[in-house]
């Protein structure tokens, strides 16, 4: 049970999150397989385990984590496209006139209803865990889109969810801009081998570096030609490292073998156990790191309470 990647979300404003009141929001947003004219369906699942009696709030170390599956039906647009011109031609070729955009739509939404039934599903789960001390919800995803998915329905869910990505007061570009021109960064984290460069101007270029030594003077010039740092690459002590973007998304988030082989030591045998732990452990880390990563990159931009 470790994040790949990490979207982080602010509570502006307290809100019931225990997991009784959370537990019970969520029975009123379940997931449910889409039915054969639906396109989609959203809602929530137990992230362990399987069954009616599986909760949809998993608890461990005062943190807690829900997951939200999106099942949806896979029409290829060219299959679309292709039905649709064909009926197009037909029409124009029987009747001897031209099909107008009106009726093209309508004719585009007959094909779709009658695809749908016979279309594929796939399915998707999106993990979210709340630090409710830290007054801090993180989604583990690297797309804001589907992040906000799974936020708005637990709105929904909660009636209220006052929350807003993770600001900082520093630009985080200006930020890792100035830790690669010092070719260091702030205490506890490290350099290491991957990041992209963006000229500031809006048809600039960029270079994207991978395997690269980032103290070299060639990543110097960059930076002296007026590149900015857009992703780079860390690591934080010896537990993670991960690449972080200008706008403040964790990618590619690696757990150390120290920390995951702590988490087999914990969870023992049990399947449930092991995820239990590993989640647990995974918060913690989160607990300490996000707090220090925030201070190190000059302090977080507060929401105005009211």
């Amino acid at each position: 049970m470790w994040f790949r990647n990490l979207l982080v979300y602010r509570l502006v404003r307290t809100v019931p999150l225990d997991p009784e009141t959370l537990e019970a929001a969520l029975t009123h947003k379940p997931a449910r397989p889409c039915a054969s004219q639906e396109p989609s369906t959203y809602g929530f699942v137990a992230p362990f385990g399987k069954g009616e009696d599986a909760p949809l709030v998993h608890v461990s170390s005062g943190f807690l984590l829900l997951a939200a599956r999106k099942e949806e039906r896979m029409l290829p647009s060219s299959v679309i496209r292709d039905r649709l011109q064909d009926k197009i031609d037909e029409i124009e070729a029987q009747q001897m006139r031209k099909v107008y955009k009106k009726e093209r739509d309508q004719l585009k939404d007959e094909i779709l209803q009658s695809l749908l039934p016979h279309a594929f599903i796939r399915k998707s789960t999106t993990f979210a865990a709340i630090a409710p001390a830290l007054g801090l919800i993180l989604v583990d995803s690297a797309s804001s889109k589907k992040a906000e998915d799974l936020l708005s329905t637990l709105r929904e869910a909660l009636g209220s969810l006052p929350v807003r990505p993770l600001s900082l007061k520093v630009a985080p570009s200006a930020t890792l801009t100035q830790w690669l021109q010092d070719r260091q960064a702030a205490q506890d984290l490290h350099l290491l081998d991957e990041c992209e460069l963006r000229d500031s101007h809006e048809d600039g270029g960029s270079v994207r570096c991978k395997g690269q030594d980032l103290l070299s003077e060639e990543i110097q010039q960059h930076l002296e030609a007026g590149k900015r740092v857009t992703q780079l690459k860390l690591a934080w002590q010896d537990k993670l490292s991960f690449v972080l973007d200008d706008k403040l998304v964790f990618k590619r988030l690696r757990f150390e073998d120290l920390l995951q082989e702590q988490a087999e030591q914990d969870g023992g045998e049990d399947d449930l156990a092991q995820r239990d732990a590993s989640f647990a452990l995974m918060m913690l880390t989160f607990s300490a790191f996000i707090p220090a990563l925030i201070e190190a990159m000059g302090g977080e931009d507060l929401p105005q309470e009211g």
